[in-house]
């Protein structure tokens, strides 16, 4: 049974960070690319960030480039999002994905696990 399990989020004042986690397990990890997506109320489910099962590959959207870094813990079956200079923008439920097929991809429909979602509030 696979379980992704996210945590790090929080209330952050404009400007400042977080480091997002999420521990998976089920999974042979170090095949699975992974992914972050985010929630805003009101709206669809979007991409933010994607890392191969190596950590070669990533991709970012454009809203997050430069700000956010996607990587992973191989060893750990641990992926992380580092988010810099938060914006109010950036307020979401955060959620980490694992796609079954060993190809990264941004596209949410293509993500077979979910966890739960973990809350960022950032404050003006």
């Amino acid at each position: 049974q696979v379980q992704l399990v996210e945590s790090g989020g929080g209330l952050v004042q404009a400007g400042g960070s977080l480091r997002l986690s999420c521990a998976a397990s089920g999974l042979t990890f170090w095949r699975n690319p992974m992914g972050w997506f985010r929630q805003a109320p009101g709206k669809e489910r979007e991409f933010v960030a994607a890392i191969g099962g190596s950590g070669g590959t990533t991709y970012y959207a454009d809203s997050v480039k430069g700000r956010f870094t996607i990587s992973r813990d191989n060893t750990k079956d641990t992926v992380y999002l580092q988010m810099n200079s938060l914006n109010v923008e950036d307020t979401a439920v955060y959620y980490c994905a694992a796609r079954a097929r060993p190809v990264t991809t941004t596209r949410r429909s293509d993500y077979d696990y979910w966890g739960q979602g973990t809350q960022v509030t950032v404050a003006s």
